[in-house]
């Protein structure tokens, strides 16, 4: 199983090469040079197995021989032990043909740590056969980081640098960040919007003198093993509803387009997926780019569903790719021209992307009202991401075809919001409960690629 770059000047990988490189040296995104299938028989046999082993047959044909199969197993059974739900990803009604799906029972309480746990357990297994150290760099709208932090603190041969604009994520979000104590773990607050940290990211990467100086390592979405990891979730639930055998459709609360893409994926898997209906809040520029062409950033508007807050999502990349026919050409042309301000995806391009997405979006006061109405309708207390996804994806229900909502983070990650909506204040775990008064570590750093490098350099062991 070899790994191409989206732009097509890259040499391709292998696995355990895209893992740890992250960000194509061509600035491009890796994806798999062919995508395998799994036929309905295989399909129809992860009924009822536990997610684990359901997992361990979804992701095993893109790793190659990274890991054998006892030693990928091993790592899979690890990084799910410590969620608190036996079924992991649980499946809950809410209404006729409308299904929630909680991604939220992991330790850092975001659709993420389905990710984050195992990349942390495949980059740890890695970095002992070879004996390298690495330095991870991230970018955060607010899930992304803790899961992070959470799957690789106090790891050995590992530095974690969270960049999060500050201000702009909420308090649980960033207690996450700026509590743990492990010395590995570094929260920086940026002086911008997730946007500049996503570029700021991007940016160490394309300096190949700093990226090998510091052994630099990305787990964000652009990461291909945190989309692959995230595919799992789209068979199990399917399957729970009857698929192969009939099809099913997912609305995806998306900023980055990473989860969603994971979906699709699925469906090139061979998974019956109907529509894969895009969910977005007022930062809507996915929307709008599948509705009009246009894919142009007019800067981040701040929410009560933070980490939706982006207007440059990283993995539409590969969406894009492709819609024009995995041509790398077209889409360096169109990540030259979002550069100088936006771009037009082609008629041919578009009507690609509409073949197998739709979208919507929410607003602030339809988000709150969706969170409130549902907690009355079906007792289920809705995160804004969720409540965005839920209030996108009652407009596209068909009597024929299940939905399944992907629910992305737990509710009391985002407290005051859902508290301003249903007066009702979520709890955290009681595991948790300590977080909020612990001592907060956090530097607060400007949006400056010279000076946050300086500052990387000066945290790493010599």
């Amino acid at each position: 199983m070899k790994y191409i770059s989206t732009r097509g000047q890259s040499p391709a990988l292998t696995f355990e090469e895209a893992m740890m490189t992250g960000l194509a040296r061509d600035g491009g995104l890796y994806l798999p040079q062919e995508i395998p299938t799994l036929s309905k028989a295989e399909i129809a046999a992860l009924h009822g197995l536990p997610y684990e082993e359901a997992a361990f047959r979804i992701m095993r044909p893109f790793i190659g021989e990274t890991f054998s199969d006892d030693a990928f197993r091993a790592l899979i059974e690890k990084a799910y032990a410590g969620f608190g739900h036996a079924a992991r990803a649980p499946l809950k009604q809410l209404g006729s043909g409308h299904f929630l799906l909680e991604l939220f029972h992991g330790p850092t309480l975001a659709f993420k740590d389905f990710a984050m746990q195992i990349i942390g357990q495949m980059f740890q297994a890695a970095l002992s056969r070879s004996g390298n150290r690495i330095t991870i760099v991230g970018a955060t709208s607010g899930d992304t980081g803790s899961a992070a932090i959470e799957a690789f603190r106090g790891l050995p041969n590992v530095d974690v640098f969270i960049l999060f604009p500050h201000g702009r994520v909420s308090e649980v979000q960033r207690r996450q960040m700026t509590t743990p104590t492990e010395g590995n773990v570094h929260a920086l607050a940026i002086d911008g919007d997730f946007d500049d940290c996503q570029a700021r990211v991007k940016d160490m990467f394309n300096d190949f003198a700093f990226r090998d100086a510091v052994g630099l390592a990305g787990v964000n979405s652009i990461n291909w093993g945190r989309v692959l990891a995230q595919v799992v979730y789209y068979f199990t639930s399917a399957v729970s509803l009857g698929a192969p055998e009939h099809p099913v459709s997912f609305t995806v609360p998306t900023g980055n387009f990473g989860d969603i893409f994971a979906g699709y994926i699925a469906k090139r898997m061979g998974l019956p997926v109907d529509r894969l209906v895009v969910a977005t809040n007022q930062n809507d520029i996915l929307h709008r780019c599948l509705t009009s062409s246009d894919y142009r950033p007019d800067g981040v508007t701040p929410s009560i569903s933070p980490s939706m807050d982006i207007q440059v999502s990283s993995n539409f990349e590969r969406a894009l790719f492709e819609a024009y026919g995995r041509d790398p050409a077209p889409v360096s042309q169109l990540m030259a021209e979002l550069k100088e301000g936006g771009f037009s995806v082609s008629q041919g391009a578009l009507q690609a992307l509409r073949e197998s997405y739709d979208s919507g979006r929410a607003s602030e006061e339809e988000t709150s009202a969706t969170i409130a109405r549902l907690l009355v309708s079906t007792g289920e207390l809705l995160c804004p991401h969720s409540g965005v996804g839920v209030k996108v994806a009652e407009e596209h229900l068909e009597t024929a075809t299940p939905m399944i909502t992907l629910a992305t983070a737990h509710p009391a990650k985002f407290p005051d919001a859902v508290e301003a909506a249903t007066g009702q204040r979520p709890a955290l775990p009681a595991r948790m409960a300590d977080m909020m008064t612990a001592e907060e570590r956090v530097t607060r750093a400007p949006n400056d690629l010279a000076a946050l490098q300086t500052l990387i350099k000066e945290r790493i062991p010599a």
